[in-house]
């Protein structure tokens, strides 16, 4: 590709980049440039939402140019605190090399390992003396530093900012200046980390790093309001996420339980089908012409076919229509989300929250009459619960159906 095409390709999904110009520049060289991306190591697997980012790397190799896959296992043992309200707890030593050895693994389910530089950054963090850090600290101001939003609002409501968290920005561009890089990709809650990298490369003579940063992907609970997508980031820790290395046929339920205006918002950051192609596809579900159901499970199937083959995509896909297609689960099931006061819900009342009946003593009458049933099962006990979590298939009677998410 000429550096212009190039150009058009890599921009395609991106957030913020600074700055495109020298993006563009740098093309023009000719020469490969050196694309860095950091991930500390604090869970062990890998979801679809970090592949968001992973994706936009394995682009830059595919136009030639080389990926550096930063593991911070020195940069965990601090805790990135971007988008927290109180200070990260530090995972174990025996955590930190567990999910080292995991995430590289992981990751070359996306990324080509034959073009993939790992690196760890203790490498060159863990060498460094304390008169090393005392002049890298020198390098940034402390009102620079609290213009970051986290720690400006967490230093307006009196709650504990510790010294090493304001380490982390620093330690993180000194990754940039020990590889030279010419780009940075993140997440879009990575930005001040990446602009630190900027100035940092700067104050020691270097020509600072392109920052680029990708959407983050909202979990599977997340809904559509207003042409809006609201809800929570896909996170371990909120149960809201597909994980890379998840079975198959785990997989694509999770994905069939989305909402179908979330679907398109997953079309966007995961599927490697062209814009152009999409866009027609909205049209015609939003038209009648095609079916929001069969739109989904396709890309579902996809996701599937990336991680686990096409053989396996297809086992799962057999295996989802015979457990909801063969008991007429309709496509259009609105899905819900009720919040739970203890960690449990009351079945009755969850079936008048989410609308499939009047009130809580009308579901309580269906229930015992047997025409409730949670993921095909029958459910009869008057004191019966759904836990949180979801989503659950519900049905209240031959044509009240919802996909309920417990909160």
């Amino acid at each position: 590709m000429q550096p212009e095409q190039q150009l058009a390709e890599l921009v395609r999904g991106v957030v913020d980049i600074h700055v495109e110009a020298d993006l563009l520049a740098r093309l023009h060289e000719g020469r490969p440039l050196k694309v860095k991306a950091g991930f500390d190591p604090t869970r062990p697997d890998l979801h679809l939402g970090h592949t968001v980012l992973m994706t936009k790397m394995r682009q830059f190799q595919e136009l030639g140019h080389e990926v550096v896959f930063v593991v911070g296992d020195f940069t965990a043992q601090i805790g990135d605190p971007s988008g927290r309200n109180s200070t990260r707890p530090v995972p174990t030593r025996d955590e930190i090399v567990e999910g080292a050895r995991t995430y590289a693994e992981q990751a070359f389910k996306i990324l080509d390992p034959d073009h993939t530089r790992v690196v760890f950054n203790s490498e060159w963090l863990g060498a460094m003396r304390f008169d090393d850090v005392i002049r890298l600290a020198g390098k940034y101001t402390l009102a620079r530093m609290m213009e970051r939003e986290d720690f400006k609002q967490r230093f307006a409501e009196h709650r504990s900012i510790s010294v090493h968290e304001l380490l982390y920005p620093l330690a993180q561009a000194y990754d940039s200046v020990a590889l030279e890089c010419d780009v940075e990709l993140g997440g879009t809650d990575q930005l001040f980390n990446l602009m630190v990298g900027r100035e940092i490369m700067r104050e020691y003579g270097l020509r600072p790093q392109i920052v680029m940063t990708t959407p983050i992907l909202e979990g599977l609970n997340a809904r559509e309001e207003g042409g809006r997508i609201v809800g929570d980031k896909m996170s371990k820790s909120l149960d809201n996420y597909v994980g890379v290395t998840e079975a198959p046929i785990e997989q694509l339920g999770k994905l069939m339980s989305i909402s179908d205006g979330v679907m398109w918002r997953y079309y966007a950051l995961l599927s490697a089908r062209p814009v152009a192609e999409i866009a027609l596809l909205r049209q015609a579900c939003e038209a009648g012409r095609e079916n929001p159901r069969d739109a989904k499970l396709a890309l579902a199937g996809e996701i599937v076919t990336r991680y686990h083959g096409p053989q396996a995509a297809d086992v799962a896909k057999q295996a989802w229509e015979a457990q909801f297609s063969r008991r007429e689960v309709p496509a259009d099931m609105p899905t819900r989300e009720i919040t739970a006061e203890g960690g449990a819900i009351w079945i009755p009342k969850a079936l008048a929250e989410a609308g499939l009946v009047k009130s809580s003593s009308e579901g309580r009458r269906r229930l015992e009459q047997g025409g409730v049933t949670v993921d095909g099962q029958r459910v009869t006990d008057p004191k019966a619960t759904l836990v949180r979590g979801g989503p659950y298939v519900v049905r209240a009677g031959k044509r009240a159906w919802a996909s309920i998410t417990v909160k």
